[in-house]
């Protein structure tokens, strides 16, 4: 009964906030497009649709609210105005009171909050949709806050979860536009990513990992974990005092420099994304604090890891590069980037896709660059490659969701931020250090011992693709063309005897492996020599 029940309540809500407005453009059936019908009946709503959406999804409650954060990631799919108030939803509740909490910390580490703390506060600190956070002390006097999941929020979150999916399916079914952004893959996809958030050690975690990355930098502080009092229920960390990013008069008060820490974000995020490919993507305001024990140089403090960003090595790279190119106003490199990195299908027309990325980008650099949004040219090219039937990687668009909060953070502390002279230099130091002869070795050191496994088998697992190449040379033979097999004999020759070369210098194991790459290098230079010399039968034997 618990579905029926919640799914009419709901409906309530979306009747209530007239949420029925926002499906006029959808192809329903007739069954569904008569009850709309009727609705329009009703007064036209005062407030507008993105507020409206926005207090019906805090109606809801946890799922709902975060799952409208989630679409405000989406500023290529999602209406401006729209995007513009889900930014505004505020994912907090009434606290839930401070005996069941100690209770539940109890029950997850197995002793009373009396023996695990010298000083547990019943009042809490924080309450949100998920977790509560209270402040405590250690017996060795270290002050620390103490994360617990609400009780009972699992099965909340499967209920609206499985509403949400049949809400998707439903979309699906009449809406082709649903379907080219696979509502239900979507919806899947964030029941696992809201599911992992009730797992407080896959945070702390995360949490200890970018502590790592920034061990005594000048940049970013992240608070300790305290693992032997950390569970998938509970999380206990360091508690800072710093001021609230968000908080500009206590930080004018403090005397910080806000051009210094306005540039610091932004190197922070780059640090993030292409040095450590690890990168917090949940920085809003309420988690991002400023230690300004030294105001000329303010440093920040993260908190709250539960979501977090990488990118794969491929997009990483042609990121770089687009954004580089972007910066020469070469957009012809920019057309051919996005098709090699696959950002757009390979029969999309350089020359077309070129132009459109002129149109978005060249209005814009007439204008001072220090007056250019990063984020929003991001955007504005996310929404030419989605012209061009182009479906952005979940990663690239939560990168650009986090830049377009540190870039507003930012130039609200300090409206002059020039964010391309900081990216600028970044990324060019970051390409040449990226083909860096000592970077280089270092692939080499980690790949070498895979590449030594596998050796052995290299010279026959080439000889049968050689063999089928071959095979389908006579099957489609064309005399003005180069044989396939001839035409890549070179490169894989070229490829055993690098390979061989590069484990020579990365391993340890000399004698075998000087044997195995000289064996690996006549095995390929024979099979070249032959290929010169004559061709191949369908089994393989030299005709």
């Amino acid at each position: 009964m618990r579905r029926p029940r919640r799914a009419l309540y709901i409906a309530w809500v979306a009747l209530r906030y007239r949420l029925d407005t926002l499906a006029q453009d959808l192809r329903l059936p007739f069954p569904l497009r008569l009850p709309l019908a009727l609705l329009r009946l009703l007064p036209t709503p005062r407030r507008p649709r993105g507020e409206r959406l926005r207090r019906a999804l805090e109606t809801l409650g946890p799922v709902f609210v975060k799952f409208g954060q989630a679409l405000s990631t989406r500023p290529d799919l999602i209406p401006a105005d729209v995007c513009a108030e889900l930014d505004r939803l505020q994912d907090s509740v009434p606290p839930f009171p401070g005996d069941a909490f100690a209770a539940l910390v109890e029950a997850a580490l197995g002793r009373p909050v009396s023996a695990l703390f010298a000083r547990f506060e019943r009042e809490p600190l924080a309450s949100a949709s998920v977790a509560q956070v209270h402040a405590a002390a250690l017996p060795d006097g270290r002050e620390v806050v103490v994360k617990a999941i609400r009780p009972g929020i699992r099965a909340v979150i499967e209920l609206d979860c499985a509403l949400l999916s049949a809400a998707a399916r439903l979309l699906e079914r009449y809406s082709a536009e649903a379907r080219r952004l696979h509502l239900v893959a979507v919806a899947r996809d964030y029941r696992t990513t809201i599911l992992d958030e009730l797992d407080l050690q896959r945070e702390a975690a995360n949490t200890a990992i970018l502590r790592r990355n920034f061990t005594d930098s000048p940049l970013l502080h992240v608070p300790a974990i305290h693992w032997p009092l950390t569970t998938a229920q509970v999380l206990v960390m360091d508690r800072i005092h710093a001021i609230p990013v968000a908080d500009v008069a206590a930080l004018r008060r403090a005397g910080v420099d806000f051009r210094i820490l306005a540039e610091r974000g932004v190197e922070i995020f780059f640090t993030q994304v292409f040095s450590h490919n690890f990168f917090h993507a949940d920085m809003h305001p309420g988690n991002i604090f400023v230690d300004a024990g030294n105001p000329r140089l303010p440093r920040y403090v993260a908190i709250d890891c539960a979501v977090i960003g990488t990118l794969s090595d491929r997009d990483q790279y042609y990121l770089a590069r687009n954004l580089l190119a972007i910066f020469r106003r070469d957009y012809r490199q920019v057309a051919e980037l996005h098709r090699l990195a696959g950002w757009v299908p390979e029969r999309t027309s350089l020359v077309e896709l070129e132009g459109a990325v002129r149109t978005v980008c060249e209005p814009r650099f007439q204008r001072p660059l220090k007056d250019i949004s990063l984020a929003h040219l991001l955007i504005d090219l996310f929404l030419v490659a989605r012209r061009f039937d182009a479906e952005i990687q979940p990663s690239l668009v939560l990168l650009q969701k986090t830049l377009l909060n540190i870039e507003g953070l930012g130039r609200q502390l300090y409206p002059e931020l020039d964010l391309w002279q900081t990216a600028h230099p970044f990324l060019e130091r970051w390409l040449r250090e990226r083909f860096h002869p000592r970077r280089l070795l270092h692939g080499l050191q980690r790949h070498g011992p895979e590449w030594l496994e596998q050796l052995p088998e290299l010279p026959q697992r080439l000889y049968r693709v050689l063999a089928r190449l071959d095979e389908a040379e006579h099957a489609q033979a064309s005399p003005a063309a180069p044989a396939p097999s001839r035409r890549l004999a070179q490169p894989l020759a070229t490829l055993c005897l690098g390979a061989g070369g590069g484990i020579l210098a990365t391993t340890d194991a000399m004698a075998l492996t000087v044997a195995s790459a000289t064996g690996l290098g006549l095995v390929a230079l024979g099979l070249l020599l032959s290929l010169r010399r004559g061709s191949w039968d369908n089994g393989g034997n030299r005709r």
